[in-house]
């Protein structure tokens, strides 16, 4: 263990930017390899920077960059500012509310608009426009205000916002308890042969690819993950479908869909930015790029959205018409599949 003489640098007030606990799986690892894998958007010379700085701790004791992790080991990064999440710049940023009341509002979210604040994000965020249009918002169990879920940053759609403590716990319950109504539209790669289905599997991070989640069959790994799924039009190579949310796990549809063999298309963390499907004809990789570039990302977009008022006790449910760039991928593909004759491969 190192022999740091922290003396009065732990005795100012440091913040916790990040903590994680070591799986009992874990096999022994230098902590700056360990953290590594587990914080994106970071680079080994700065961990090794904060190890030398006394900033890394093991079960409150700081370390040097080689300690090695071992199972059950609580690590620590603790740093003498605090997060930019803790230090939230109301911003300007138009919202588009499509209702609002005194309890919640509900908003339909653009592509390319991040939810909160968070590594190499601390800007532009819903949550940054959250602050300048609202004062006082309830905090989340992450301390995030108003927050009751989140989607990715490149989907579309809509998403409930709590703006009081009431409301947030109302609608945190529903969530939790699966009441709520969520549907997803998605246009996946490949010919689905079943017009519905369900996907179940727990979801977590991926063993080798922090960037990715993934589906585990260990019952002890990962949270469970409730998908089911119901195909609204066939396009030969790709397939438009309708997905109902159960349960809310990060990358949920994107994960559940790749691993039934039907990755989101244009969905570059997962592969989908490829042609999975098709032809070899130099047309038909140009149709597909085009396709790419009318839709410069994963094709899911919140559609639905469900969930009894706080108050009123009303089952309120808002629906979000699918954005141009995704209806506009759809309508090239609808045409191509008709003029096309698809053979299986």
């Amino acid at each position: 263990m190192a022999d740091y003489n922290v003396g009065t640098e732990l005795e100012d007030e440091l913040y916790e930017h990040h903590r994680f606990e070591a799986s009992k799986g874990q096999s022994a690892l230098r902590v700056d390899k360990f953290l590594m894998n587990m914080i994106e958007n970071t680079t080994r010379n700065k961990i090794q920077q904060a190890a030398e700085k006394g900033s890394i701790l093991v079960n409150d004791v700081p370390v040097k960059s080689n300690y090695k992790v071992k199972a059950g080991d609580v690590v620590r990064l603790v740093l003498a500012h605090p997060t930019y999440e803790q230090l939230l710049t109301p911003e300007n940023i138009p919202l588009d509310i499509v209702y609002e009341d005194d309890q919640l509002l509900v908003i339909n979210k653009p592509a390319g608009m991040v939810v909160h604040p968070g590594h190499g994000n601390y800007s532009g965020t819903l949550v940054n426009a959250l602050a300048y249009h609202f004062e006082n918002l309830p905090m989340n169990s992450s301390e995030r205000p108003g927050l009751v879920h989140r989607i990715d940053k490149d989907t579309s759609g809509l998403l409930v916002v709590a703006k009081t403590d009431f409301a947030m716990a109302y609608l945190t319950k529903q969530f939790a308890e699966k009441t709520s109504e969520r549907e997803y539209i998605a246009l996946v790669w490949g010919n689905i042969e079943e017009d519905e289905g369900t996907v179940e599997g727990n979801i977590g991070r991926h063993d080798t690819n922090r960037m990715q989640m993934a589906v585990h069959s260990e019952e002890e790994k990962g949270k469970p993950a409730v998908t089911h799924y119901k195909v609204l039009e066939r396009f030969g190579y790709v397939t438009l479908v309708s997905c109902q949310l159960e349960t809310g796990r990060t990358h949920q549809i994107r994960v559940h869909m790749k691993h039934i063999g039907h990755t989101l298309f244009n969905d570059e963390r997962y592969g989908g930015d490829s042609i999975l499907k098709g032809t070899t004809f130099t047309k038909y990789k140009q149709f597909v790029d085009n396709c790419f570039k009318v839709l410069p990302r994963q094709a899911l977009h919140a559609k639905t959205l469900g969930f009894e008022h706080p108050i009123t006790k009303e089952f309120l449910r808002f629906d979000s018409p699918i954005p141009q760039d995704l209806q506009e991928c759809i309508d090239k593909w609808r045409v191509y599949s008709k003029a096309q004759t698809f053979t299986e491969e």
